[in-house]
C-alpha cells in the first residue's frame, strides 16, 4: 500500500491523519532514516517506523498531533530507556517528526456580491477551497468566480438541505439581505462547521439573534458565530472587508489562542448570548450595515 496515495485518499475523504518520519539517526536502530508511518483518524496505520514501544509512542503522539493540528518532534534514546529493549541489538538514538495531515479547508460563501467576490479571491490565495452559493444566476456563475471549487445558483434553503457540512468547513454569510442572512444562519448554527461568520451591523446581529432564539434555537448555538464578521482593522471597502474576514478565517484555521480584535458581538457579550435576557439597545452601540 503506497503511503502517499493513502494520504491523498484521506484528504479527499475529508479525514485527518498524521505522518511520522524518522529524520535523524545516531547509532543502531530497528529501522532506517526517512522511514514513514501514516496514522489515520480511526487509529489504523500504514507503514512503520520500527515497531515495538517506539511505534506505540509515535502512534499516541500522532493522535495528539492530528487533534491539535500542530507538528511535533520526538526523540528516543534506545540505549537508555529499558522499555525500548526489545531484545534487538539497538543502542542508538532517533528523532521522529510527526506532522498533521488535514483535509482541504472548505469555505462556503453564501452570497455572490462585491464582498463575496473579494473574499473568494483572497481566501483562495490563502489556501481555502471556495464554494459560492447565491440564488441569482446573474451573480453566481463561472464568469465571476472562475476558480471556485463550485458555484451554486439555487434557492438558499434548497442548497442547505443537500449540503453535508463537516467540522473542518468554514461558512461566511454575505447575502444581499437580512432575511436571507437569517435563513442561512438558522441552518449554519446547527452544523458542526468550524467557523461561522455573518456580515452586518451589531444592531442587525442582535435582532437576528433575538428572532432565532425566539423560534426556539438554543442561545449557546450562537457562541461560535462571528457577527459582525472579520477582524477589526478599520475595513471600509468590499476588498478591505474581504481581507478582514480572511484574516479571521486564518486565525480559526491555525487555532490562534491570543486575543484578537474580533468585531463579533457574540465574542464581546458571551453572557448576553448565554442568557438572551439583556436589552441590547441599551448595551450595544448601533452601526450601519457593511456593504455587500
Amino acid at each position: 500500500m503506497d503511503l502517499y496515495e493513502e494520504i491523498v485518499k484521506l484528504r479527499q475523504q475529508g479525514r485527518r491523519g498524521a505522518v511520522a518520519t524518522i529524520v535523524n539517526v545516531r547509532g543502531s536502530i530497528p529501522s532506517f532514516k526517512t522511514a514513514k508511518m501514516l496514522v489515520r483518524d480511526d487509529g489504523s496505520i500504514v507503514g512503520t517506523v520500527g515497531g515495538g514501544c517506539v511505534e506505540a509512542d509515535v502512534w499516541q503522539a500522532a493522535r495528539e498531533v492530528m487533534e491539535l493540528e500542530r507538528p511535533r518532534t520526538l526523540t528516543f534514546n534506545l540505549n537508555q530507556d529499558p522499555k525500548y529493549d526489545t531484545g534487538l541489538v539497538c543502542g542508538g538514538t532517533l528523532e521522529i517528526f510527526v506532522e498533521p495531515v488535514l483535509p482541504p479547508a472548505l469555505l462556503y460563501i453564501f452570497g455572490a456580491g462585491h464582498v463575496a467576490n473579494g473574499l473568494y479571491k483572497i481566501a483562495a490565495t490563502a489556501g481555502f477551497d471556495v464554494t459560492i452559493v447565491d440564488d441569482r444566476q446573474a451573480y453566481a456563475n463561472r464568469e465571476r468566480f472562475p476558480e471556485a471549487a463550485e458555484v451554486i445558483a439555487d434557492d438558499f434553503d434548497a442548497v442547505t438541505q443537500r449540503l453535508s457540512i463537516s467540522e473542518t468547513a468554514y461558512i461566511v454569510i454575505v447575502t444581499r439581505g437580512h432575511r436571507d442572512d437569517m435563513r442561512v444562519l438558522r441552518w449554519a448554527v446547527q452544523t458542526p462547521a468550524r467557523y461561522i461568520g455573518m456580515i452586518g451591523s451589531k444592531r442587525k446581529t442582535i435582532a437576528i439573534f433575538r428572532e432565532l432564539t425566539g423560534e426556539g434555537l438554543a442561545p449557546e448555538l450562537f457562541q461560535r458565530v462571528h457577527a459582525p464578521v472579520g477582524l477589526d482593522i478599520g475595513a471600509v471597502t468590499p476588498e478591505e472587508i474581504a481581507v478582514a474576514i480572511t484574516a479571521e478565517l486564518i486565525a480559526a484555521r491555525r487555532h490562534v489562542e491570543r486575543e484578537l480584535p474580533h468585531m463579533s458581538w457574540f465574542h464581546a457579550h458571551p453572557n448576553e448570548v448565554a442568557t438572551s435576557e439583556t436589552n441590547s439597545s441599551d448595551t450595544v452601540a448601533d452601526s450601519e450595515d457593511l456593504p455587500r
